[in-house]
């Protein structure tokens, strides 16, 4: 079975989508925020708690797990879900993001990309057809073609040069994964800043008729405001009645942004990373548990929110763990800012359907960025 986006309803206030995503391992509604397994785990948490945390649907990376434990030891043990006993739905990235955070340590040829191994310096390569044949080991629900994904303020030229090999190795990619009917395999949008470029690369990709299409190289240093007016250009182009992925972005006014601007699916290693530095994401805005202002603190981490660790827990607690250097405490937050963020998607998908979105940003925003 392919992946089927439904399309429910679309916000007569700001024109959000709600949708439900249709995949071999469960149905989703949307928009979703995506927990990141890198590594073929939501890092601290186990499966019940990924489960609690999440709507179903986590990602993993495909470049890590090539390289350990291997995808063909991924694919011996029935691929990720059965390596990780994970019953749910499963999306990998392509390793085309390593494109450009290993910049330092890759060559890019008509063929594909020559890397250097993060840790050891080993020579790698991978080419399109690669990047689907060990997401094909890794065996997710939906994959990602193999693309370039450069630096937001490359000049139009080399843009423009990207943009095209991007699009040669997509139509690669997609010959590989012929015959592959129960993983779905998505195009990826780039063209960094420039709007006559996302809208060709978008135009392309859909001529190649793809199930689903990814928004990629944003999240990567430039400003909201850019990141915003690339997703202006793509909202009246991409199909309406196939889901469309916002990759690596997740913070809390970049979903809002993101969904009044026609995305449906967000993944994003933000609120796991904010958690390991003592981060945690609350109704009233971020703070950060280790502050001694909460030394003494008997009150719960957020007392808007119903997850365990708000009902369990003083800040006090959580700062003593985080204080006494106790592993447990990045644990507690990690869990939190995925709940957290689960709630407001659950939340956004009320004001699409109540065509409200507009009004429920608005107060989003006074509370969490006052």
């Amino acid at each position: 079975m392919a992946i089927k986006f439904e399309l429910i309803h679309e916000c007569k206030q700001t024109g959000a989508r709600l949708g439900i995503l249709h995949t071999p391992h469960g149905s989703i509604e949307t928009p979703v925020f995506m927990p990141v397994g890198t590594k073929a785990t939501v890092k601290t948490l186990e499966n019940k708690e990924i489960e609690e945390v999440s709507d179903g649907l986590i990602l993993g990376n495909t470049y890590h797990l090539w390289l350990e434990p291997g995808d063909e030891i991924v694919k011996n043990h029935g691929g990720i879900r059965g390596f990780m006993k994970w019953d749910y739905s499963l999306l990998t990235d392509s390793g085309g993001y390593q494109v450009f955070s290993l910049s330092k340590t890759r060559k890019i040829t008509e063929e594909g990309v020559e890397f250097r191994h993060h840790k050891s310096g080993e020579k790698l390569f991978m080419s399109p057809e690669d990047s689907i044949r060990i997401q094909h080991n890794l065996g997710a629900d939906i994959i990602m073609s193999f693309d370039e994904c450069p630096p937001f303020n490359s000049t139009y030229e080399y843009m423009k040069q990207s943009v095209e090999r991007t699009l040669r190795w997509a139509l690669r990619g997609k010959k590989e994964h012929t015959n592959f009917t129960d993983q779905s395999l998505f195009g990826i949008v780039q063209g960094g800043p420039y709007k006559d470029l996302r809208i060709s690369c978008a135009k392309a990709l859909i001529e190649m008729d793809f199930p689903g299409y990814s928004i990629g190289g944003l999240s990567v240093g430039e400003s909201k405001e850019e990141q915003y007016k690339v997703l202006d250009y793509l909202r009246d182009v991409m199909p309406k009645h196939k889901p469309r992925y916002l990759m690596g972005v997740g913070t809390p006014d970049d979903i809002i942004e993101g969904v009044i601007r026609g995305m449906d699916m967000f993944d994003c290693v933000n609120p796991t990373r904010l958690a390991r530095h003592g981060s945690a994401m609350t109704s009233s805005g971020r703070i950060t548990i280790k502050s001694k202002v909460f030394e003494s603190d008997m009150t719960s981490l957020d007392i808007e929110c119903d997850c365990k660790v708000c009902k369990t827990y003083s800040k006090s607690y959580l700062r003593h763990l985080f204080k006494a250097n106790e592993s447990l405490g990045p644990r507690l937050i990690s869990y939190h800012n995925l709940y957290f963020l689960k709630n407001l998607t659950k939340n956004i998908r009320k004001a699409i359907q109540n065509d409200s979105l507009g009004d429920f940003k608005e107060e989003f925003f006074n509370k969490y960025y006052k």
